[in-house]
């Protein structure tokens, strides 16, 4: 989809001071989604920053899948705070106002973290394939420098990719309405303000939405489809349920973070309007929902991670008597 507006020569840019983003001034009911939000990014924080913790300073836990649990938890925690606390300072000061910089410093960060969160779960994937299909070669596929090494690359690749939208918006002569029908630093709604040509935008944006959705939902189907063909070879039907036991934890993450997403992306894809009400909701939700759950399925699901928390608990309990 291209802009039909006439392009400006390049000397003749209009950049704004900043945006005003009224997303929240529309929505109704916005006092009780805003409290919603903030209740859900306090848990995700502390129970993020907990599993972390644990992780760090446990080194049972220094393996290539915690080491992915890890680098998804960090994602999270950046990616809701990214976020939150900004919708939360609209409502609570009434200060809707957002320089254009740091317009494009939340962009960039939104963005850029979201795609980290899709390609932190087709790491988990990755590690999910090689413990269930080639167990007699998990430690030499998939050790912990290996693990080290992709983690590097997904956050070089992540930052890398984000980069150019921000960078594009600097292109863009703003001469008309500055107030951006979201609840962020939207790159889609923000760039749809421009009165010059915006295809570049449209190429790029259609172009990660393939790059950064739709392609690691494959990559991760396919992970699966792989994962159930050597399932189903297996004579036990208890190694059976023990295989796919461990994988129920992801799967839930990709349902929370996927589904939502490409509900959103696709019908952006094809050129229908979504309301900016409803985008909203599902972007902020997407961005707090599977960052709250990650911590609490990993915890309860994965049984190193209950051990931990269990001997952390019992020598609290042992050392309270000491001190009284």
């Amino acid at each position: 989809m291209q802009s039909t507006r006439g392009e400006l020569p390049n000397n003749s840019l209009i950049h704004p001071p900043g945006f005003y983003v009224v997303g929240l001034n529309s929505m109704a009911y916005a006092n009780i989604y805003v409290i919603f939000l903030s209740v859900i990014y306090v848990f995700t924080v502390i129970s993020n920053v907990f599993l972390i913790t644990i992780i760090f300073y446990d080194h049972r836990l220094h393996v290539p899948k915690f080491m992915a649990i890890f680098n998804l938890s960090v994602i999270d925690l950046m990616l809701s705070t990214s976020l939150v606390p900004g919708m939360i300072k609209i409502y609570l000061f009434l200060d809707n106002f957002i320089p254009f910089n740091l317009c494009l410093v939340q962009m960039f960060t939104y963005y850029a973290l979201l795609g980290l969160e899709a390609i932190a779960l087709c790491v988990l994937a990755y590690d999910r394939l090689i413990a269930i299909c080639f167990p007699l070669r998990q430690e030499s596929l998939n050790t912990n420098t290996k693990m080290a090494y992709i983690i590097c690359g997904i956050w070089v690749f992540g930052i890398g990719t984000g980069l150019y939208g921000p960078i594009s918006m600097t292109q863009l002569s703003f001469c008309g309405s500055v107030r951006v029908n979201s609840y962020f630093c939207d790159f889609a709604p923000v760039f749809r303000l421009a009165c010059n040509d915006t295809s570049q935008q449209w190429s790029f944006a259609t172009s990660k939405t393939i790059l950064l959705v739709f392609l690691p939902f494959s990559f991760i189907f396919l992970t699966y489809t792989c994962i159930l063909i050597t399932v189903f070879r297996m004579k036990s039907i208890q190694s059976r349920y023990k295989a796919l036991a461990t994988c129920t934890e992801h799967l839930i993450l990709v349902a929370l973070f996927f589904f939502p997403v490409l509900v959103v992306f696709n019908l952006g894809f094809f050129g229908i309007v979504i309301n900016p009400n409803v985008r909203g909701v599902v972007l902020s939700m997407t961005s707090l929902l599977m960052p709250c759950v990650n911590p609490i399925v990993y915890s309860l699901k994965t049984k190193e991670i209950r051990s931990r928390v269990y001997s952390l608990f019992a020598q609290r309990r042992s050392v309270l008597p000491l001190k009284m």
